[in-house]
């Protein structure tokens, strides 16, 4: 299986627990890891065979910034099930980074690993 990667994707959103986090935005760091065969748009030269990391970035970022949410865990769940489901994808790895939540911290975030079996207990 070949993997079709995005790193850094920056996107800023109203993301937090606290009450002054709910008025504000902050920025998030998102890493994306889709599993998929590149094989048949390698040989044909094809973006419409494999996975288009702009399209995915765009609708990520569209996805994330659409309503407010609380944990980053939340993005990283609700942002793998979207990848499952709208992408040729077997399986995700998401990882979400909050830069700003700790001052003495570079960053924090959370990594999860979904694949079509887990996700269709999510349904």
């Amino acid at each position: 299986m070949d993997i079709v990667f995005i790193k850094q994707l920056q996107i800023d959103t109203v993301i937090g627990v606290y009450e002054w986090e709910k008025s504000i935005q902050q920025r998030l760091f998102v890493d994306l890891e889709l599993s998929t065969d590149i094989s048949a748009a390698a040989k044909n030269d094809d973006i419409r065979q494999t996975l288009d990391y702009a399209v995915i970035s765009q609708r990520v970022k569209q996805f994330v910034t659409a309503k407010p949410l609380e944990l980053i865990e939340t993005v990283a769940e609700q942002v793998a099930h979207l990848l499952l489901t709208e992408f040729a994808t077997t399986a995700v790895k998401v990882t979400v980074c909050k830069p700003d939540a700790l001052s003495d911290a570079q960053t924090v975030g959370v990594t999860i690993m979904r694949s079509q079996k887990t996700n269709k207990g999510n349904n």
